[in-house]
């Protein structure tokens, strides 16, 4: 969500990008950051890059970027002057340092705090505005776009086809005469709902996806919903009768979950709910508790009642409007974006008002209507969790625990191993949304040069990941490549080279079409493709869950935020060629279609993974690290099943052996072909940038 990658916490400078903001047309931003008098808080003010020549020094840090450009400031529609100079741009992130347990660590019978099913879990992340337009009935209005970025309401505007060019502005956009492509990309409604989703399980189920995750479904004027008017109300444009559940809402106390209405959208959430499980599908819902957005029901009030308003507390309020103290009412946004209001934290997390009121929530949508965590959402996923204390997530694993044991909480921070640790540890997330993992596995698989790491470098990496966590949390962590932060994993493919994805501050930027011309939005071609199935077979063998972003199997691309958010691709819809580019010049065509091979591809090793419990539960030993050959292999034991997974990642064709004094018997899994034995060892020819899963048996 808004998501700067979290700060390095040292005095002096270290380098993030604004997220979401990227829902916002992002660029990213430098940040520098500051310890408080004794250490006990951080705060980070962040810094826009330029296109300038000189660089620019502020609070005494100075930013160095000649490539970037103002995008970000731009879309944020804030003067240069009030973000930049006027150094009242702050945000205070986790004002508690103190991650230390609390009290013992509730263990279950394998001596772990993770819940079990999470380590058979593979992951299905849907972006649900973009995933599939299942009730039109339901679309939003020009008036639903009141109160999300930009601000200035649009002069012309109507529901995007869906299978339009992405980069090709239709004739309502250009009646607005703004040049701005940020502008359009936010405005952008498909009509994705919940209807769409449900629609969509049995093609899922298929895929052999058990895990959902979905990017926030509460109430929000945008299209990407990290700015929540609440977090007790899925959005009603998500459901079946939109001006019916505005009537209702508006009939309740916000604070009083006594007077809290179901509204058809809701129900709707837990029709949702309901036929996954009957389909042996988890679902998560995305929680956003360090801001919420101004159309907030806090907010709105606050803003008109001032500091007679019940929510005073709510949030940080630097001014108020006071005509004898010629004062206006300011107030502190999260990373300064003002359409993000901040929750106000102290040294033990959120205030009280908010913490009630999203203690209420969590247990209304994980014991609906009190009837049992059966009925519920199974976990969450928390945005920007570095931007919350510690003190907080302690007491709220505690709350979500009490009412489902089972339920897994995963977290975004993305930051190293070992800032990630103190989250880990069995008193407030069980995971965590595994960038690291996918920051190594673009080193060793697609970076090239002097870029790249050899098979022992990359093994390094991933030891060094499995043992930094208490036991169960490896296999249980959310083992990503892209996501609606990052730009999707065709396009890295086909961009390899213009920076190290694990620089992830720097290469936020790089990645955005928008403001890098040289980054390129082509289809991935069949080579790329094929690097794309190298890393699925990592992805699906290696421990912790796979997870996979809506799209990546059918061979979807895209840059950075916005690009990487674009419709679903089905079937039953027609779907203009990619012609135009982010300048509006126009290109050579890319078909969009279906990659079926690719689809199948993933399903393949999906199902594989699913009938050898080795691939899930079982042990991880290194086979093979050949730095000369570029050779890299691993086996997965679970109670006497053995599965050999084996990497060629050279460019050359390999032939390989491998001992095998115990003579067991393998089968390849993506070929089909059994391995030939020769005395003690195994013989194996594998292609080029390909790889073999070898399963006993």
């Amino acid at each position: 969500m808004p998501m700067l990658a979290p700060p390095r916490v040292q005095q002096g400078i270290a380098h993030s990008h604004i997220k979401h903001y990227g829902e916002c047309a992002l660029s990213y931003a430098y940040v520098c950051c500051f310890t408080h008098s004794q250490g006990t808080a951080k705060v980070c003010s962040y810094v826009v890059s330029l296109r300038v020549e000189n660089s620019i020094r502020v609070l005494g840090c100075t930013l160095m970027n000649k490539s970037s450009s103002s995008f970000l400031f731009r879309s944020l529609g804030l003067s240069l002057a009030s973000i930049l100079y006027c150094q009242t741009a702050f945000a205070v992130c986790a004002t508690d340092t103190d991650a230390s347990p609390k009290g013992p660590i509730q263990l279950n019978a394998q001596g772990e705090f993770v819940p079990q099913w999470a380590k058979k879990a593979v992951w299905y992340q849907v972006f649900p505005e973009r995933f599939r337009d299942g009730d039109s009935s339901n679309n939003p209005t020009k008036q639903d776009l009141v109160g999300a970025d930009p601000a200035e309401p649009p002069k012309e505007w109507q529901v995007h086809p869906w299978g339009s060019d992405w980069f090709e502005l239709q004739a309502y956009e250009q009646a607005n005469g703004e040049k701005e492509l940020w502008k359009h990309m936010l405005r952008r409604r498909y009509g994705g709902d919940l209807q769409g989703i449900i629609d969509k399980l049995d093609y899922l189920q298929d895929m052999g996806i058990n895990a959902l995750y979905l990017n926030p479904v509460f109430d929000s004027p945008s299209l990407h919903k990290y700015d929540a008017a609440s977090y007790h109300h899925i959005d009603p444009n998500f459901g079946p009768d939109p001006e019916g559940d505005r009537k209702l809402m508006a009939s309740e106390n916000a604070t009083d979950p006594a007077s809290w209405v179901w509204t058809q959208a809701d129900e709707l959430a837990l029709k949702l709910i309901s036929q996954a499980h009957k389909r042996g599908i988890q679902v998560i819902f995305d929680g956003v508790f360090n801001h919420m957005g101004i159309n907030s029901f806090a907010f709105q009030d606050l803003k008109k009642n001032q500091q007679d308003s019940p929510y005073k507390d709510w949030f940080t309020v630097t001014s108020w409007d006071d005509e004898k103290a010629g004062t206006t009412f300011a107030y502190e946004g999260w990373f300064g974006v003002p359409s993000l209001p901040e929750f106000k934290e102290d040294g033990k997390g959120l205030a009280q008002g908010p913490k009630e009121y999203i203690f209420a929530a969590t247990e209304r949508w994980m014991n609906p209507k009190g009837q049992g965590a059966a009925q519920g959402i199974d976990g969450w996923r928390l945005d920007v969790a570095f931007c919350v204390a510690h003190g907080f997530w302690k007491d709220w694993r505690k709350h979500v625990k009490s009412i489902n044991p089972d339920a897994y909480l995963t977290a975004e921070i993305v930051d190293t191993p070992k800032n990630v640790k103190p989250y880990m540890q069995g008193d407030e997330f069980d995971g965590e949304m595994n960038y690291n993992f996918a920051f190594a596995s673009s080193e060793f698989f697609f970076n090239p040069g002097d870029m790249s790491i050899s098979p022992s470098e990359f093994d390094t990496k991933l030891r060094e990941m499995r043992n930094l966590y208490p036991k169960g949390v490896a296999y249980v962590t959310q083992n990503l490549f892209g996501s609606h932060d990052a730009n999707r994993i065709g396009s890295h493919i086909v961009n390899r080279g213009i920076g190290n994805f694990a620089d992830w501050g720097t290469y936020f930027n790089l990645s955005q079409a928008a403001s890098n011309p040289d980054y390129q939005v082509r289809k991935p071609n069949e080579q790329e493709i094929r690097l794309q199935k190298l890393f699925a077979v990592m992805q699906m063998t290696y421990v912790g869950a796979p997870m996979i972003y809506y799209g990546d199997e059918v061979g979807m691309w895209g840059g950075n935020d916005p690009d990487d958010r674009k419709p679903m691709l089905w079937p039953d819809i027609e779907y203009d060629d990619e012609v135009y580019l982010p300048d509006g010049n126009k290109r050579q065509p890319d078909k969009v279609n279906i990659n079926t091979e690719l689809q199948a591809h993933y399903k393949k090793l999906i199902h594989m993974r699913h009938q050898n419990p080795a691939l899930t539960l079982g042990s991880f030993t290194t086979l093979l690290t050949d730095d000369k050959k570029d050779l890299y292999g691993y086996e997965r034991e679970y109670q006497g099943q053995r599965v050999w997974v084996i990497f060629n990642n050279s460019d050359q064709e390999q032939q390989l052996t491998l001992d095998n004094p115990q003579h067991y018997q393998f089968t390849d899994s993506l070929s089909g072909a059994k391995i030939t034995q020769q005395q003690d060892v195994l013989s194996i020819r594998l292609p080029r940038k390909w790889a073999a899963v070898l399963v006993k048996g």
